[in-house]
């Protein structure tokens, strides 16, 4: 079966207003931040590719070995008929998951979600053709704003995996997680991804990494803004910073000036002290207990948490009540 022609909630016109939006939010704000999202150009995507087969990086082998392990569960313990996938990219530890769902059958439709129009239209023609009996239905959306968009009807399994729901903050981590309910009907499922809390000796180096391929994928960022809104930042002027945040319990990512500097976007002027440090990212860690009052305030209750013998990674499946 072919892959439905995509579904598209989200314009490169959307994507490039919200781009203009941060940007100037965020280097106008003190101290400055940008949003993890604008990493992932062709380029920050193969960077981000590098970095999850890293040594020091063990989230993604992690949760893909306990997928591996526990997939024929969630197959069997949900029977969903469809298969929405958050953040899609390449899909492939989802591939875990539909090859589970094909064994146990019943699974009609599987629907990934992802802002990329190219990286979309790719994964969703190859999982077509590797699962002729499935129909692939792509949407183009960002998952913050277009979960109204996820089809409804049937018994259905929403996957939101790789950890990517510690970059939102606690706020915006419970207003997602109700607008998830909101989308979804008594007893469909969720399947999350949490990093866990673990050793800073640990984390930190995942986020870190000697070869500094994370450093590269950190800068990116700034290279994305050159290209798109026609700034002159000098991403050899920053260098990366990774550092654990044991309060609110998560590893930020930062970008260091080496030097004064004054950089022009937009319309603006922003100057960057010597050693000011911009946020580029947030990634939270959970504790078993703290994901399962989280889901059960937004209206989840957790039926099953798997996770390795390290206890680094879990992932969790939740139902609707």
């Amino acid at each position: 079966m072919t892959a439905d022609p995509l579904e598209i909630y989200l314009e490169e016109r959307d994507l490039a207003r919200a781009l203009r939006e941060d940007v100037r939010t965020g280097l106008t704000a003190q101290p400055k931040w940008l949003p993890p999202k604008w990493f992932y150009d062709a380029r920050g995507s193969e960077l981000f590719e590098e970095i999850t087969r890293l040594p020091e990086y063990y989230p993604t082998r992690t949760e893909r070995a306990i997928l591996a392990e526990h997939a024929t569960e969630v197959a069997r313990t949900t029977g969903a008929k469809t298969l929405i996938e958050l953040g899609s990219g390449s899909s492939e530890k989802t591939r875990l998951l539909l090859d589970a769902f094909t064994r146990h059958g019943g699974l009609g439709t599987f629907v990934p979600l992802d802002v990329s129009i190219s990286a979309l239209r790719q994964s969703t023609a190859e999982i077509a053709e590797a699962y002729p009996g499935l129909r692939v239905r792509g949407l183009v959306g960002d998952f913050t704003h277009q979960l109204d968009r996820l089809p409804t009807g049937g018994s259905r399994l929403v996957a939101f995996l790789g950890g990517t729901i510690g970059n939102l903050l606690p706020a915006e981590r419970a207003e997602f997680l109700r607008s998830m309910r909101d989308a979804l009907e008594s007893d469909d499922w969720l399947l999350l991804g949490v990093d866990l809390v673990k050793d800073p000796a640990v984390l930190v180096p995942a986020y870190d990494d000697a070869a500094g391929v994370t450093a590269e994928f950190n800068r990116n960022v700034l290279s994305v803004i050159n290209r798109e809104l026609g700034a002159d930042f000098d991403p050899a002027a920053f260098e990366h910073v990774a550092l654990w945040d044991p309060e609110h319990e998560w590893i930020e990512m930062r970008l260091r000036a080496r030097r004064p500097s004054r950089v022009r976007v937009l319309d603006l002027d922003v100057d960057f002290a010597e050693g000011e440090e911009m946020r580029t990212e947030v990634s939270a860690k959970f504790r078993p207990e703290g994901v399962t009052a989280e889901l059960d305030s937004a209206g989840f209750l957790v039926r099953r948490c798997w996770t390795d013998e390290r206890h680094l990674f879990a992932v969790v499946l939740a139902q609707v009540v």
